[in-house]
């Protein structure tokens, strides 16, 4: 029987840069077909290659999805720790790469943001503005998606930093979140809605329901806590209930009908700023929700990150809620 020295020995002795390439993009895709094109390759090849990486570690390392063989469930526990150190190798290599290549040739750097549909209106454009003056030739790449999509792809290593949300313990290993601020739950309708002449007295949320509503994905955390907020008052949310995680979408629908938007507040500030929306007079307590930076705890040090984490530190403070100084951290 093989000791752990010897294992460590054949893995060192066998692994091949093109395992660890394998392995980094079926995490980033999470579909082998799609890691194959990313590759360059036949999808017959790329779990050929996955399965000499397993042989090699003795373990398995991804687990396919119920759909089929093509699709990737995630990865077991021992792929993601093979994760981080072959994310660390191509970086390395990466930068090798840069440091040798000819003086004439211009490295385009670029900083990857993911951030939630809810938080993104709020938090982002002046921070990006301000970004783009002290860093004018750095291309900035903005991902708009649902926590556990940002977090994955945070942790494959496609993007740098997130404007998001604390999620299931098993999520957030690997992960460090610094809070930023929190957000209620609001209830949002165009100036001139009929609930909307009720503002000098409360709106009772039984009366909401009587008009359309907007809700955000199943999943979403803005939609267990309305889910949440109205069962604690003998509610459900109805049926024909319109969802969606595109905020322009909800605004534009709220603008133009009678429809109630539920949303967090950052998402609607803008708009119940300058009066184009209204905020019923409903009471949110309990609904309030965590927004924080979120970033990869193994990441080197970064001056495009480091420079927008700044940013938004100082966009949360402009919005009338200063960040906190205590950072969670997940082994």
């Amino acid at each position: 029987m093989k000791t752990s020295a010897d294992l460590r020995q054949d893995f060192v002795r066998n692994v091949q840069l093109r395992h660890l390439r394998c392995l980094v993009a079926v995490a980033q895709e999470r579909h082998l077909a799609r890691a194959a094109e990313r590759l360059s390759l036949s999808q017959p090849a790329v779990s050929k290659t996955l399965a000499e990486l397993e042989a090699i570690v003795g373990a398995r390392l991804v687990e396919r999805g119920k759909a089929g063989r093509r699709g990737v469930q995630g990865l077991a526990p021992a792929g993601e720790q093979l994760l981080v150190h072959a994310l660390r190798v191509l970086e390395a290599i990466d930068a090798s790469a840069q440091a040798v290549a000819p003086a004439s040739g211009e490295r385009v750097e670029r900083l990857r943001i993911g951030a939630l549909p809810s938080v993104a209106p709020a938090l982002l454009p002046l921070a990006l503005a301000r970004f783009r003056e002290r860093w004018p030739s750095v291309q900035v790449v903005v991902k708009s998606a649902a926590n556990p999509v940002l977090l994955d792809e945070l942790r494959a290593g496609e993007l740098d930093l997130v404007a998001g949300r604390m999620s299931d313990p098993r999520l957030m290993g690997g992960l460090s979140f610094e809070l930023l601020y929190t957000e209620p739950l609001v209830f949002a309708v165009r100036a001139g809605h009929p609930l909307a002449s009720r503002s000098t007295r409360a709106v009772s949320v039984q009366a909401v329901l009587d008009f359309p509503l907007v809700v955000y994905g199943e999943g979403t955390i803005p939609r267990h806590n309305t889910e949440s907020f109205l069962s604690a008052r003998g509610l459900a949310l109805p049926a024909h209930a319109l969802q969606t995680l595109d905020v322009a979408v909800a605004r534009g629908l709220v603008a133009v009908s009678d429809a109630v938007w539920i949303t967090p507040l950052g998402a609607a500030r803008g708009e119940l700023a300058d009066q184009r929306l209204v905020r019923l007079r409903i009471e949110t307590a309990g609904t309030d929700e965590p927004v924080g930076l979120l970033l990869r705890s193994d990441a080197e040090p970064s001056a495009l990150r480091g420079a927008m984490a700044a940013l938004l530190r100082e966009g949360a403070k402009q919005q009338g809620a200063p960040p906190q100084s205590t950072r969670k951290r997940s082994a």
